[in-house]
């Protein structure tokens, strides 16, 4: 897979980037006009780098969560006793690297329990499933990024 850059020509045709086969129409020829980049997201508010956290988890490759994860399973809703940020981030992480010791593939759904209230116990309606997938960065690297599972 080719890492887009602006005025990039990619062709639908062949599916080759600033190339084409003999076969090739100049209507199946598109110029990339703007490219967004991995390392703007963090920027954006759009994903939260916990690449640093991740690796004290054990896990090798850098790591950001979407704003919406981050959101609804990191940060501590007001009024909620006992929990804490660190906390609730190491949860998912480690959830995660148990999941993914277990897993050969580029996308993956797991599991965890996460109280957003004060009640004595936690039931299914605690337990939310995340997904996690792993592809390339802004230079072809691997990444992971953990998102809700009707995230892209």
């Amino acid at each position: 897979m080719a890492i887009l850059k602006e005025c990039d020509m990619v062709c639908y045709g062949c599916g080759r980037v600033n190339e084409h086969s003999p076969n090739c129409k100049a209507q199946d020829v598109a110029e990339v006009l703007s490219v967004y980049t991995r390392a703007q997201a963090p920027e954006d508010g759009v994903l939260v780098d916990v690449s640093a956290t991740a690796k004290e988890a054990g896990i090798k490759f850098p790591v950001a969560l979407t704003a919406a994860v981050y959101g609804q399973c990191v940060e501590v809703p007001e009024g909620i006793k006992g929990q804490d940020e660190a906390g609730r981030l190491w949860d998912i992480l480690w959830m995660f690297r148990c999941a993914a010791a277990k897993f050969d593939g580029s996308t993956l759904l797991f599991k965890l329990y996460v109280r957003n209230h004060n009640r004595e116990r936690l039931d299914s309606r605690d337990l939310v499933t995340l997904k996690a997938e792993c592809g390339p960065g802004d230079d072809g690297e691997p990444v992971l990024t953990i998102m809700l599972p009707d995230e892209n």
